[in-house]
């Protein structure tokens, strides 16, 4: 009897190690696989956003201005006014850097809580967030752009003084190794976008009024990007375009993908034809 308990046990254990590093369960993709693939994807992005910073500060600040120009034109230059409502509520600073700062968190756990409590939405959700991801980089390096507390007299630099991740991570000394000049689009709005679908997505069938609230971490992040002197309304409006963008090549590789594996499943007019002359 502990004979065939053991070999149970142990037919469990070498079942859970195929999956965790090899196959799927429910559906879901091998975690230790995938995780290493979001790694790879995480220092790739990392590392191609670093060198599309460097070099680039006088062209960032030029397209900064240029910018703004064109917000004055369409009255959406409201980055200075938000600014100083945000100093003017010093009660609501460490909130808005907080808010600015961990959104990181809220990234993992949407991806986890897909990943583990809805297995047929993970592979379109991750698909989504690692197209936005790259497809950025080439706007990175083709539009390198200075963020409003770099460029925009009178702005108050929100993080220089209270970032929670050190005043290194706020200052303009480029030799960092951080990409400071990659305001458009706001990755942040982008990325908070992806929470928000990620999250409408996996609910939007059994809990559909429930499916609206994640759209409310977004909204959030626009504001607070504003508010701390991070952004350009336009840069936000750059970053919905680029998370419609993804969606739609995730939409479109989607179904060329079905129509491919429904052609290979059919059965050619010659197979067809021989198999009907048969006795």
């Amino acid at each position: 009897m502990i004979a065939g308990h053991d070999g149970r046990l142990s037919r469990l254990a070498a079942r859970t190690r195929a999956a965790v590093l090899v196959g799927r369960v429910g559906g879901r993709p091998a975690p230790l696989v995938e995780v290493a693939g979001l790694l790879l994807v995480i220092l790739t992005f990392s590392r191609l956003h670093a060198a599309a910073g460097k070099d680039v500060a006088a062209a960032a600040t030029a397209n900064a201005h240029t910018l703004q120009s064109v917000q004055r034109a369409l009255h959406l230059d409201i980055e200075l006014g938000a600014n100083r409502w945000l100093t003017d509520h010093p009660a609501l600073i460490m909130p808005a850097v907080y808010y600015y700062r961990l959104y990181y968190i809220v990234i993992i756990a949407v991806l986890v809580w897909v990943f583990v409590r809805h297995a047929e939405s993970y592979a379109k959700v991750r698909w989504t967030l690692v197209v936005m991801t790259l497809l950025v980089l080439p706007v990175f390096w083709a539009l390198p752009m200075s963020p409003p507390r770099f460029a925009l007299p009178g702005i108050v630099d929100i993080l220089a003084g209270h970032d929670i991740l050190g005043s290194g991570h706020a200052t303009r000394d480029v030799t960092s190794g951080r990409n400071l000049f990659s305001a458009m689009p706001s990755m942040h709005v982008g990325w908070s976008l992806w929470c928000g679908y990620a999250g409408w997505f996996a609910l939007r069938g059994s809990h559909p009024r429930s499916a609206l609230l994640p759209w409310t971490f977004p909204l959030g992040m626009a504001v607070v990007v504003l508010i701390t002197g991070n952004h350009y309304v336009l840069d936000i409006a750059g970053s919905v375009a680029l998370f419609a963008a993804s969606i739609a090549v995730v939409s479109a590789w989607g179904r060329l993908a079905e129509r491919r594996r429904t052609a290979a499943g059919k059965p050619q007019a010659g197979t067809r034809a021989d198999a009907a002359r048969k006795p």
